[in-house]
């Protein structure tokens, strides 16, 4: 049976938001201000071999103490971004693997944290780098590849974006993001993803902060949408995925340890961690 079709968010919700910003820069800073203000949450990928070695405003690259006062209890994920931020496709595959594992420990090591997910330092992977990535128990990575649409992934190790926030049509990809279904057939209305990714930085470069704050104003603080970081996104699809049914299509078994929300055929149905539900 092809499940995504009943796949609704956490509360019957049928749209989520994502966020992804690399590189461990100071401009995260006010980034993270504007996105708990407007309720968004998202992915941080950091090089833990390329904090800076003093505090000061110059910098871009925060320290490793203000990188933890930043994001450890700010409600974000971290996640890896390679040591050093190798281009993993242009290096040999022990030096892949190094740049991606380091990685991985000294953030674990520095949030207390299991971390899973990734984004591709300069967008860079290829077959080989994707393997590299299983062994290094990643889950998820992002590319640098846009799509601007709301499609729910299907591979996680070679992750798109809806659009980066200097795409021109950012604003009118939000609103047709946000629209009222026309359709009252619930396999015509697919759940929708808007993934956003970027580096804060490019906001000063640029000056353009009313970008991502227009943004926010527009797609947060909003009762009809899921803000999660790529992590939960990631967890709570996977965890869809692993639905088991029964023969007669009339159970729903739910082997994970989150709550999942399926809309089967019209009827909204809510299937607790370890549960079965009934779908008659």
């Amino acid at each position: 049976m092809k499940k995504r079709c009943f796949l609704l968010f956490p509360n019957f919700l049928d749209k989520a938001v994502t966020l992804s910003y690399d590189d461990g820069v100071r401009q995260d800073i006010r980034l993270i201000d504007i996105m708990k203000k407007n309720k968004l949450k998202g992915t941080f990928n950091l090089n833990s071999g390329l904090f800076s070695l003093v505090k000061d405003e110059n910098y871009r690259r925060m320290t490793k103490e203000e990188v933890i006062e930043t994001y450890k209890d700010s409600g974000m994920e971290i996640a890896v971004h390679g040591y050093k931020h190798f281009s993993l496709a242009e290096v040999d595959t022990s030096v892949a693997t190094a740049d991606v594992i380091t990685d991985r420990i000294e953030l674990e090591k520095m949030f207390g944290k299991v971390i899973k997910g990734m984004a591709y330092g300069n967008g860079s992977y290829s077959d080989s780098v994707v393997d590299v990535l299983k062994k290094c128990g990643i889950n998820y990575s992002r590319t640098v590849v846009s799509t601007e649409s709301f499609v729910i992934p299907e591979d996680w190790l070679r992750l798109p974006a809806t659009c980066h926030h200097n795409n021109p049509r950012l604003m009118e990809l939000a609103k047709e993001f946000l629209a009222p279904r026309t359709s009252t057939r619930f396999y015509a209305n697919p759940p929708r993803l808007f993934y956003l990714w970027g580096h804060s930085y490019e906001f000063d470069d640029n000056k353009n902060w009313n970008v991502i704050e227009e943004f926010a104003e527009l797609v947060g603080n909003r009762d009809d949408v899921w803000y999660a970081t790529n992590g939960e996104v990631y967890e709570y699809v996977t965890a869809f995925d692993n639905l088991q049914f029964s023969a007669d299509n009339t159970l729903v078994y739910n082997p994970s340890a989150l709550t999942i929300y399926l809309n089967y055929f019209g009827t909204k149905i809510k299937v607790d961690a370890g549960e079965t539900a009934s779908l008659l």
